[in-house]
């Protein structure tokens, strides 16, 4: 009788901690947009309203949407990020995101904890059975989210208010919570991301040269020798884990780094194209209105009328 009351408390202790950390982060992110924490891996999102179509970069990282939800496009996979499961994102992925179901009483709060590949890599050693699954899912992948994931995350945040506390019990949590996440259900694939040698540990590589040099000439032969792969190879592995070619993330990162540079009002169009690697600003212009709709300068235009209006 006692084991099965157990068994029906673990869902009714999962809906509690997940009310406690929805508070506390509403409590913690009072405005809109991204808000840090005392914890630099830990970072917390806000939106009061729903709101259009915009491209980021998501770094390796947990993500919990505890209240509202996002619409996530990367290449031409769908993923809807609301409560009850988790995203992990395994290696840098450009993104198309959107708040889709958020209000004033019922803000959209996500949280992400952003993940230290090297940490994982010194853990791998003490946890048995979770290496050598083939890499085939992308890079960004749901859960359903379980006790082992929230209950860390939710201490973590409780130690937002006592920071001394923080300083010294935060990498105990921060180790358990690695665990949890390589004893799970993503388990096999961030292992393989972080092995040294796997191929997903090569595409990793491959992703981390094309974010340093992503305004210079694009050679597929000798991105693949630098990462000890066949060209054929490198273009199967990056397409399934990205769900785009080598190429087609070369120019996202491009058409990211330009809007920023034109949003930061640092140069004009030409310019902008020049500094990321585009020798045609015509060129520039057609692929930027392709990938966002309209083209750089209304584009722009079009951002900053919508900060504002966050802002006020």
């Amino acid at each position: 009788m006692n084991e099965k009351l157990s068994r029906l408390d673990v869902p009714a202790r999962l809906a509690l901690d997940g009310e406690e950390l929805t508070a506390r982060v509403e409590r913690l992110a009072p405005a809109e947009g991204v808000c840090g924490t005392a914890w630099p891996a830990l970072v917390l999102y806000r939106a009061n309203s729903t709101g259009v179509p915009t491209c980021a970069m998501y770094e390796p990282g947990l993500g919990l949407a505890l209240q509202g939800a996002k619409q996530i496009l990367l290449g031409q996979q769908s993923f809807l990020h609301e409560p009850a499961s988790y995203m992990m994102t395994a290696v840098d992925v450009p993104v198309s995101a959107q708040v889709v179901r958020a209000s004033i009483d019922e803000p959209c709060l996500c949280l992400t904890y952003r993940l230290d590949l090297q940490r994982i890599r010194e853990l791998l050693p003490e946890v048995q059975g979770h290496r050598g699954a083939a890499v085939s899912a992308p890079g960004l992948s749901m859960s359903p989210l379980d006790g082992g994931l929230l209950d860390p995350l939710l201490r973590l945040v409780r130690l937002l208010d006592t920071p001394h506390d923080l300083a010294m019990l935060g990498p105990l949590i921060e180790r358990e919570l690695l665990y949890r996440l390589l004893t799970g259900e993503q388990g096999a694939r961030l292992a393989q991301i972080a092995t040294s040698g796997s191929q997903g540990h090569q595409i990793s590589r491959a992703i981390e040269w094309l974010r340093r040099h992503y305004d210079e000439p694009l050679r597929i032969d000798e991105l693949a020798m630098r990462v000890n792969m066949s060209a054929s190879s490198l273009h199967h592995h990056f397409r399934a884990i990205t769900a785009m070619s080598p190429l087609q993330y070369q120019k996202q990162l491009r058409l990211q780094e330009a809007r920023r540079l034109l949003l930061a009002d640092q140069c004009d169009v030409a310019t902008a194209a020049h500094r990321v690697g585009y020798e045609s600003p015509s060129q520039f212009s057609r692929e930027y209105s392709r990938h966002f709709g309209v083209p750089p300068l209304r584009d722009v235009a079009r951002m900053r009328v919508s900060d504002a209006g966050t802002a006020a």
